[in-house]
Order: C-alpha cells, then structure tokens, then sequence
C-alpha cells in the first residue's frame, strides 16, 4: 500500500513538473488572448499586396500636389523609447488612423488596390486590441511621451487635410509594418 502512495504521489509531481505553469495571473485584455508574436514578419504575399498598395498611393498624391507643413510621424518617432506596456497602446492609436484614412480611399478607384492592404490591417488591429487593458483604468494611464503621441494622432483628423493625412499614412506605412509591429510582436524583446 505504501508503495503504491508513493509511486502515485511521484506520478502526480512528474506530472506537475510538465505541465506548463501558465501565467501567474491573468492579464486584464479585451475578450481573448493576445497573439500578436504571430506578426513578426508578414508573408511575401501580405508585403507585396502593401507595396502595390503604398505605390498606388505615391501615384495618387503625386496628382494631388498636396502640401504638408509637418509630418504627422517624424523620423524621431520610435516605440522603443516607449515602455513595453505602452508600445501596443501607441500602435493600436497608428493602426487605428492608418486604417481610417486607408478605408476613405478604399470607395476611390484605389479600391482594388487596397482591398488585401485593408483585411491584413483589419486582422492585425483586432488581434493588437485583445493585447490592450478593456479601459484605462485596468493599468497604468498613458503618461508623458505615449500622451504625447496619441493626442497628436487623436488631432490629426482635425489638423491636418485629408490629403497631408493620406501622405503622412503612405509614407510611414513600411515603418508601421516592418518596424513598430515587429517591436510591439516581440515584447521585451525589442530593444
């Protein structure tokens, strides 16, 4: 009898000692899991699609001659000089304008052109979001430069035209994909 406690007991810490310890707790995010580390890289296909998309854009604003007095996203804007808990907050605010200037132009003849761009983003913003607390009260309020920044994004639609709108959102769109997805994607990581 003793023997067969003792093989149990071992049995049930062996089975322990494998089984994945889970988090400590639970991350307060919106209705499902985060499971941005899956847009580390985009496939050839998704960068294709969006560097079709960018080169219809340059072609439609180079018809445009529009002028912009300042850029929307200067070349000082980096994530890394957020914190960790701040970068999903600051690029889900990016996507979230990239998205809505994208989508006004959609109804134009760049519609084609930007209908894979668009459902790439779309699926990109809705994972982002499940990695961002439900209501700011649920962490830390964003301070200092993340205010910063997403007052300035918040303010754009009513500072700027629409079509300095549509080049600053053309021209920063490879950074958002290739560089501030790809930090925010590899959390603490991205140094």
């Amino acid at each position: 009898m003793a023997a067969t406690c003792v093989l149990m007991l071992a049995a049930a810490m062996l089975g322990l000692a494998r089984a994945d310890p889970g988090p400590i707790s639970k991350p307060t995010t919106a209705r499902r899991g985060c499971h941005i580390g899956r847009f580390r890289s985009l496939s050839p296909r998704e960068v294709e699609a969006f560097k079709r998309g960018k080169d219809a854009l340059e072609e439609s604003l180079l018809l445009k001659d529009c002028r912009c007095n300042s850029s929307l996203f200067p070349k000082t804007w980096d994530l890394r000089q957020l914190q960790v808990w701040e970068r999903p907050v600051a690029l889900e605010a990016e996507l979230a304008l990239t998205r809505k200037v994208l989508e006004a132009l959609a109804n134009s003849a760049l519609g084609d052109v930007l209908d894979q761009p668009l459902l790439t983003l779309r699926h990109i913003h809705s994972e982002l979001q499940a990695c961002i607390p439900a209501q700011p009260t649920a962490g830390p309020r964003p301070r200092g430069r993340l205010r910063r920044w997403l007052h300035r994004l918040q303010e754009a639609p009513k500072r700027e035209s629409q079509s300095c709108l549509e080049a600053s959102v053309t021209f920063n769109l490879f950074r958002l994909l290739v560089r501030d997805l790809k930090c925010v994607a590899s959390g603490d990581l991205c140094v």
